[in-house]
């Protein structure tokens, strides 16, 4: 890409950007269609705008980032060591040993990495093992109108998972371990990311409520627990339900409190991978997207998709939609293709905007809470009658590894916005063969000049930088500096990672993608030895 398009891409989003000012709050609206928030904000009162640029009905986001207009910012760029230095800061990798025997299980390693377009990030990515029952848990969380949401819902969701898979003993031990004032049985073993601030333990308001929950689940004398789809089912909506009731109690400190809202009032949507021997659930709320690349016995390659979007795209949530309200509802409660006019995903934890009565949130927030500096966004869209509108109801689905499942991709939908589910197998089998794994049998693309052009310059990328060690960079990597025909140009990859915070947003969302590669050896060992 010329550094004549690296200026209009910059000067393009500045010219975009206005400011409307309207009851005393200050929000950004951008004229790029490459990006799209996940809400959109109604202002109140009467508003100014200033400097307006068509935008096509996009989300209008607070402006409290600096916006540069030096002229010299549009001609910045990266070195090649710069750019991997910024897209290689959140990788991790680890290898998977079986935690008893020390053995290889059915999952061989994982590698992931996260690039963030918002400040903070709202992405989020968890890893841990189940230590009282078997299986090991992937998960990619996409939070919206703040990281809060997401944050609890990484921390939380797994062990809600992980108590709702423990037999009747083993609940009996963790009851008995509480009434005594015991050491708990560990619960999961984290496997940790660069950023990884917060640790992942359980507070004490947090563990009262898992407490509650696991004492329901003994209430309901089930010796073996509950199976996997049902856990996955169960978890999802209790800790939301949870997340709920949290900030409708009386809480005595204000810190918790104030946590506690903005978890409540911000959004996540969550797409979890559960992994025992050869049995793989993937549990999906929202629009991030789960697929396996799968290898025939012919060399070919395929991708196999297990989750679908719940979004506006979707016929079936369309349907489930209109069932679940009055057929005078049916032109509304989809509105310029999101959720009453401004959610894009149909499924997500938190936005109790989207969940309790009009009164139910006037109560809450007359609490003395100051909105503004917790950034909480008070608004009840248009045609709001029949909550709740959204749910955090997953969708399971059960897939029995084959020896020729060779990875799984979970990603927040910053990837899959750019890239296809084809291309990002493709991408991962490159990446295999470059490493000397795998010889991609991939269809190759007719000849032209424009093929031509892009292979030079893919060539040229290659040149500049060392290959990436880790498969979740070379998908952000592609996501954000690919051209039309799918190959690198190394000074759009440049732009784009020096776009300021107050542009970034507008052509790019948080990126965070994990790949687990399984091992082919031990899933056919399973099937011999069954």
């Amino acid at each position: 890409m010329s550094s004549t398009v690296s200026y209009w891409i910059l000067s393009s989003a500045r010219n975009g950007i206005a400011t409307l000012q309207g009851g005393q709050r200050l929000y950004s609206r951008c004229a790029s269609n490459r990006i799209k928030s996940k809400w959109r904000l109604f202002a109140r009162g009467p508003a100014t705008l200033k400097n307006i640029a068509p935008c096509d009905g996009l989300a209008l986001r607070k402006a409290y980032r600096h916006t540069s207009t030096e002229e010299e910012d549009f001609h910045l760029q990266l070195s090649p060591e710069q750019v991997n230095e910024v897209l290689r800061a959140g990788e991790s990798a680890h290898k998977i040993l079986d935690l008893v025997s020390r053995v290889p299980n059915s999952v061989l390693r994982f590698e992931s990495n996260q690039l963030a377009a918002n400040s903070p990030v709202e992405d989020r990515r968890g890893v841990a093992a189940c230590l009282q029952t078997n299986g090991l848990m992937f998960g990619v969380f996409d939070g919206h109108g703040g990281h809060a949401c997401a944050q609890a819902v990484s921390e939380r969701l797994f062990y809600y998972v992980a108590v709702s898979l423990m037999s009747q003993q083993t609940l009996e031990q963790m009851e008995g371990a509480m009434e005594s004032m015991k050491p708990l049985l560990p619960i999961l073993q984290w496997l940790k990311h660069p950023g990884d601030s917060i640790y992942k333990d359980i507070t004490s308001l947090h563990l009262d409520h898992l407490r509650v929950y696991w004492q329901e689940l003994l209430d309901l004398h089930m010796e073996m627990g509950l199976n996997t789809e049902e856990a996955l089912t169960y978890s999802f909506q209790r800790l939301d339900s949870d997340i709920s009731l949290e900030i409708q109690a009386p809480l005595e400190d204000e810190m918790t409190r104030n946590l506690s809202l903005q978890v409540a009032f911000s959004g996540a949507t969550a797409c979890i991978a559960h992994v025992d021997g050869v049995h793989l659930h993937v549990a999906n709320a929202g629009d991030c997207r789960a697929i396996l690349g799968v290898q025939e016995d012919n060399g070919m390659w395929s991708c196999l998709p297990l989750t679908r979007d719940h979004n506006a795209w979707n016929p079936s949530e369309l349907s489930r939609l209109k069932r679940e309200h009055p057929e005078s509802e049916d032109r509304t409660v989809i509105l310029d293709n999101r959720l009453l006019g401004v959610l894009m995903p149909c499924r997500a934890f938190g936005d109790v905007q989207l969940k309790w009565s009009k009164e139910l949130q006037q109560s809450v927030l007359e609490r003395g809470f100051d909105t503004e500096a917790l950034n909480i966004y008070q608004f009840t869209p248009p045609n709001y009658y029949t909550p709740p509108y959204l749910t955090a109801k997953p969708e399971v689905t059960y897939h029995r590894l084959r020896p020729q499942d060779k990875f799984l991709v979970l990603a927040s939908d910053g990837l899959w916005d750019v890239l296809g589910n084809e291309d990002v197998v493709r991408l991962v089998v490159e990446h295999l063969a470059e490493g000397g794994r795998h010889k991609p049998d991939l269809a190759q693309r007719p000849g032209n000049l424009g093929l031509m052009q892009s292979l030079l310059l893919q060539r040229k990328a290659q040149g500049l930088q060392a290959a990436d060690q880790n498969a979740a960079t070379r998908l952000i990597r592609y996501a954000i500096g690919s051209n039309e025909y799918g190959e690198m140009e190394p000074e759009r990859l440049s732009t784009m990672l020096t776009l300021p915070e107050d542009l970034a947003r507008m052509y790019r969302d948080d990126i965070t993608v994990t790949v687990v590669y399984f091992n082919s050896d031990s899933i056919d060992a399973s099937y011999k030895g069954s």
